[in-house]
């Protein structure tokens, strides 16, 4: 279930009595949902000695978590992953969407084969980025076939499910997701990831009182996620649309929590 209904338990009965193991996944994300749910269940496993938490995640810092629910063990589990090559731009881009789609365009006619993931913000943005990339690709002569595919929310799940199929012989598929496919979705065959350094995150604006989606730079722990994806099939290639310097010095080392 999702961490909102796993919330809506809780309210109903505070110690989970239902429950004999809970396994709360991706915990680096820290959305209000999974925060709340870890304090309420701090004090459940007080209550009942039976309960077992179990809190996963690829990138995490774990000896934190283990501070907070009374030093628990640390159980590290080595990756099958694949190696992957890190390629950063030498300067800073301008205008990313185009340095994106730029760098899909050389992949495709450069590289060895291999499916490309590239990181996008959102709808609007992931929608013109297939239709730029079907235009540009019709234009040129002899080169494979290129097919772009979306994945975000709001996509009929008919939509998205395509993007789990094999690219037909001699061709090659280009899934432009949302950071949905950081942490969320496996894509079978992909080889090379195109990230921007940008989702769009949701920040409280204390003016207006309400939430935004605002487009924010992504944290160290997001990009080396992203970057993982590019390893799960064989050695792969992660090109990154900044600098190693705007890397080190720049991004938060880990995702600033919602709450």
């Amino acid at each position: 279930m999702t961490d909102g209904m796993l919330l809506r338990e809780c309210l109903l009965d505070p110690l989970l009595r239902g429950y004999s193991v809970i396994i709360l996944d991706e915990a680096h994300e820290r959305g209000i949902s999974t925060d709340v749910l870890f304090g309420l269940l701090k004090t459940a496993l007080m209550e009942r000695k039976d309960l077992r938490l179990i809190v996963t995640s690829a990138t995490l810092d774990a000896d934190k978590f283990s501070t907070y629910f009374y030093d628990c063990p640390i159980f590290r589990i080595p990756g099958r992953m694949h190696p992957v090559e890190i390629l950063y731009s030498n300067a800073p881009e301008t205008d990313y969407l185009e340095a994106a789609l730029v760098t899909v365009q050389q992949i495709h006619l450069q590289e060895p084969p291999g499916d490309i993931l590239l990181f996008l913000t959102g709808q609007e943005e992931i929608d013109t980025a297939c239709q730029v990339l079907f235009e540009r690709m019709k234009d040129l002569d002899g080169a494979s076939e290129l097919i772009p595919l979306p994945v975000y929310s709001a996509l009929p799940s008919d939509m998205q499910s395509k993007i789990f199929d094999p690219a037909p012989e001699g061709k090659r598929k280009c899934v432009i997701a949302t950071n949905i496919a950081e942490a969320s979705l496996t894509i079978d065959g992909i080889y090379y990831v195109v990230d921007p350094g940008f989702a769009k995150l949701k920040v409280f604006n204390p003016k207006m009182g309400m939430d935004t989606l605002q487009v924010t730079p992504i944290s160290q722990a997001s990009a080396r996620q992203r970057a993982g994806r590019a390893g799960r099939t064989g050695p792969g290639k992660c090109f990154r649309l900044y600098t190693e310097e705007a890397y080190k010095r720049e991004m938060l080392p880990t995702t600033v929590p919602e709450i």
